[in-house]
């Protein structure tokens, strides 16, 4: 993307902005992801949680090849809000390297954020899936949740390459996937809702209502939508079936990211 196009981005974006948005979307509770490769601003989430209710967990970031990454796990839990730390993510598709996932000292560092029950979120595209695939394969016991269906272009040839990889990663019953994103991978200016049906319908297909979650990826999403937007979009997924739509809006992300349900939202 050139960088002019990402201008909008470039400032502060806070709980006094998004709440309203919230509200007017019919959403009381949200999770904060990280966006960058730096400790201090998964602390700075965890303090935005410990001071508001509605903020139901944090997936942040820490240096997955290091040798203490059980150790920054505990001292970010030991912060104000560290209770709401539910797990760890890094830009994935961002590394010149397409195997980085593949790196022992990577696969070391997610087994650690694994041991302390926390879930990791997989950052990816198509180059990467293949990488994906075998690092589920070899940690099943973990719990992986799949950003934003690996970003697939949204056109109306649906890419073979994309969907055969993203079909076999469905096949593993401890990742869930994320329905989120998808607007900033269509025309940002001329896409449709019914341009995203049949991606949602393969991610449906693929991992069923109990591990289908809704995003809204806000603020990136307005680059091209409003939030409002996004979420109309998503439940087109659940209109003809209501009773998925609790799952998709709410529990699933509950179950995937093991958050706990004694607060008020």
């Amino acid at each position: 993307m050139a960088s002019d196009e990402m201008k909008p981005l470039r400032r502060d974006y806070g709980p006094a902005e998004l709440m309203p948005l919230m509200a007017g979307s019919g959403v009381d509770a949200t999770i904060l992801v990280q966006c960058r490769h730096e400790l201090e601003e998964t602390r700075d989430f965890l303090a935005i949680a410990d001071k508001y209710s509605f903020v139901a967990g944090v997936v942040g970031w820490v240096d997955l090849q290091a040798e203490d990454v059980a150790e920054q796990l505990t001292a970010l839990r030991l912060l104000p809000g560290g209770k709401r730390l539910v797990g760890i993510r890094h830009n994935v598709h961002d590394e010149p390297d397409a195997d980085w996932l593949r790196r022992p000292a990577v696969r070391r560092g997610i087994a650690a954020v694994f041991d302390a029950d926390l879930t990791f979120d997989l950052l990816v595209r198509t180059r990467e899936l293949p990488a994906a695939i075998e690092l589920v394969s070899h940690l099943r016991e973990g719990r992986f949740v799949l950003d934003h269906m690996a970003k697939p272009s949204i056109a109306p040839d649906i890419s073979t390459l994309w969907e055969n990889a993203f079909r076999e990663l469905a096949r593993f019953g401890n990742v869930w996937c994320k329905i989120s994103g998808l607007v900033t991978e269509a025309d940002w200016s001329h896409w449709a809702p019914a341009d995203f049906d049949p991606y949602m319908q393969i991610a449906l297909d693929c991992f069923g209502p109990d591990r289908l979650i809704f995003g809204s990826d806000w603020p990136v999403s307005t680059l091209a939508a409003s939030y409002s937007d996004v979420k109309s979009i998503a439940t087109r997924l659940t209109a003809a079936a209501p009773s998925f739509a609790d799952r998709f809006f709410e529990r699933n992300a509950i179950d995937a990211y093991h958050i706990s349900t004694e607060r008020n939202f």
